[in-house]
């Protein structure tokens, strides 16, 4: 059995200026043919899963390219077709399965369903070809995606701790299938609703509650079955939630377990609303738990720069909530992190201990809200300068080699502040965001991190509270701030639904 095994995610946000071209997949972990294999054969991918499958069942494996890049504007034609022109050209050479890892929001300057696209270019190669499928919890899954391939899934857990698990179910879907043991139907429903993002964690009602519902119907005997709370960050017209099932020869029961998600997920619509607090009260609330301990005494409170989350396309180096808390006073404070690859050659020219006086950040603007980027002003200490390399340890993206670029740390305010400043952009998930530059972030009082929900694998246990600050940026939750122009209708909130 010869397999092709390969992977291309981005997770578009429309509104970001952050250009995704190659080079930015290449940031992250770009591979071609046997140094795709290598990359990835070890990690708790679902492309590790499948590369781990394929050995045990002694296939010869083709991996034509993995590639990944952190969240941004919209991807470039260049790197589109060199990314899935790859993939298609593997498989028009000839293969008995195909695997894909891909991601479910990447659209491109020419492709509004980059996904899609591919799987549709994939069928007009190899038409009988079996395709299965894994994307990400935060897919804007289309017609054209469930059309093109025989199986398709995506992550139960928001962060993202399963994604091995996911990928070695729908690939074992899809041997049994090969071997004469399974009929795999697909299911699908758009569900017309824009959910936020920070609605959507898998440990927290709504999306517990969903999630436990498509755990129930694989328990029931489905093949698989899954819930999307989609992307909301992204101007297209299958922006939002949707629903999946892979059923056994039946396609009347799939289609009634599919209707089975997509309605309990619009009588908990109004619960994907994410409601806004003044960032003032929400520095209040930070500053009183503070005060009431911290460190190792009782673990760090964890402050969420949520606005600006590269994790969802942010730029990364929107300062007004970190100079919102060095004006508070909050004290004993690692930020993880600044993107400034010009301030990191400033602070490595200057070398460690030296006191440097810069302008931090601000460096992109965002048009898209009107926002011109404003550095701020701050006069420090360079603490430490590293290679910004480091190997996830951690429940997400296990075995991978982040690489965040030159990396620099700014101690500020006396030292009460300690600012982690990359080249690349990388959120921070993982607790080598700080363990790499020599910070212990289980003993600082406050750990200030621009994410969303994915902080929660590697610092969740270390927290003793969590504070989201309302900031602004490209990833905010504020629809009121986005120009949405390209929608399905209706959809809510912005219209009324049954």
């Amino acid at each position: 059995m010869k397999v092709v095994v390969a992977m291309m995610k981005h997770e578009t946000n429309t509104f970001s200026p952050l250009v995704t071209d190659l080079a930015r997949f290449e940031a992250w972990g770009l591979h071609f043919g046997p140094a795709a294999e290598s990359a990835y054969a070890e990690t708790a991918m679902p492309m590790g899963a499948y590369i781990r499958l394929c050995r045990a069942r002694g296939a010869e494996i083709v991996t034509p390219v993995a590639a990944e890049a952190m969240p941004g504007g919209i991807v470039t034609r260049d790197a589109y077709e060199t990314l899935a022109g790859a993939i298609v050209e593997a498989v028009a050479a000839g293969c008995d399965a195909v695997l894909l890892d891909l991601h479910g929001a990447m659209v491109a300057a020419h492709v509004a369903d980059g996904e899609g696209e591919l799987l549709r270019r994939l069928r007009a190669v190899a038409p009988r070809v079996p395709i299965a499928v894994t994307c990400d919890l935060h897919c804007n899954l289309t017609r054209a995606m469930v059309d093109h391939c025989d199986a398709l899934i995506g992550y139960k857990t928001y962060p993202h701790v399963d994604m091995a698990e996911v990928g070695e179910r729908i690939a074992r879907v899809l041997f049994a299938a090969i071997d004469g043991k399974a009929r795999p139907v697909m299911a699908f429903a758009p569900i017309p609703v824009l959910a936020q993002t920070l609605r959507m964690g898998t440990d927290d009602e709504p999306m517990k509650g969903l999630i436990a519902e498509a755990r129930a119907l694989e328990a029931e005997g489905f093949l698989a079955a899954t819930v999307f709370g989609g992307f909301p960050m992204a101007d297209v017209p299958h922006a939002g939630m949707a629903a999946v099932v892979v059923g056994d020869g039946d396609p009347a029961a799939a289609g009634a377990a599919v209707e089975r998600l997509a309605a309990l997920a619009r009588a908990r619509r109004d619960d994907f609303l994410y409601p806004h607090e003044p960032l003032e009260h929400a520095l209040d609330r930070a500053a009183a738990l503070g005060d009431a301990g911290g460190g190792e005494a009782g673990g760090p409170v964890i402050l969420l720069d949520h606005a600006d989350n590269c994790g969802s396309g942010g730029t990364q180096d929107v300062m007004g909530v970190i100079a919102a808390v060095i004006e508070r006073g909050l004290k004993d404070v690692a930020v993880g992190a600044v993107y400034d690859p010009e301030a990191v050659k400033t602070m490595a020219a200057a070398g460690v201990g030296a006191e440097v006086s810069l302008a931090l950040g601000g460096r992109l603007d965002m048009p898209a809200l009107g926002l011109k980027g404003r550095p701020l002003a701050l006069t420090g200490r360079v603490k430490v300068l590293t290679d910004g390399r480091f190997v996830v340890r951690g429940p997400m993206y296990t075995g991978v080699t982040v690489e965040m670029g030159p990396t620099a740390v700014l101690s500020v305010d006396g030292g009460r502040v300690e600012i982690v400043v990359t080249s690349h952009h990388h959120e921070p998930w993982d607790r080598g965001v700080f363990t790499s530059v020599g910070i212990e972030p289980e003993a600082k009082r406050f750990l200030l991190l621009k994410s969303r929900i994915h902080y929660r694998a590697g610092f969740a246990a270390l927290a003793r509270a969590t504070v989201t600050l309302d900031g602004e940026g490209v990833t905010t939750s504020d629809n009121g701030k986005l120009d949405y122009r390209r929608l399905r209708r209706p959809l809510y909130p912005f219209d009324r639904i049954n």
